[in-house]
């Protein structure tokens, strides 16, 4: 006789737990990358400064600020959020390397913890993105699972 267990509600219970959490820290780095993205987009002086010290001008500051608008948006649309992330994996990756190739390697901190954070995500939602993916269409009309 196979063994049941009562983790029903239990394992429900943890999965919208996992849910709200996921959702929790997509916001956080929608939030992140909106206050990143304006300062870049504005040409603050300080972002200029430390952009122009790696090599990087205006005409890309700006380019990779709206690059993170965008993204902070599409982390909030459930259908296109683990799309976003996985770009955003892929232009922290560059930040980091860019960061320590010209700042030195005790600058990389900050980019290195967001593009962890948004790795997670990016893992999370990896079967959206594999859905999206393979059938745009369908992906993106199909509803929504609760």
């Amino acid at each position: 006789m196979p063994a049941t267990t009562a983790s029903g509600p239990t394992t429900t219970g943890r999965l919208r737990a996992r849910r709200w959490a996921l959702l929790a820290l997509q916001v956080l780095l929608a939030l992140v990358y909106v206050a990143s993205g304006l300062g870049k987009v504005t040409l603050e002086a300080t972002v200029v400064a430390g952009f122009t010290a790696m090599g990087i001008g205006p005409g890309l500051t700006v380019t990779i600020g709206v690059l993170e608008l965008l993204g902070a948006v599409g982390l909030l649309i459930p259908r296109i959020a683990g799309l976003a992330a996985t770009a955003f994996v892929a232009l922290m990756i560059g930040a980091v390397g860019i960061t320590a190739a010209t700042l030195g390697v005790g600058m990389i901190l900050v980019p290195a913890v967001v593009l962890v954070l948004v790795a997670v995500v990016a893992w999370a939602r990896r079967h959206e993105t594999a859905a999206l993916l393979r059938d745009p269409r369908r992906a993106l009309t199909a509803p929504r699972r609760a």
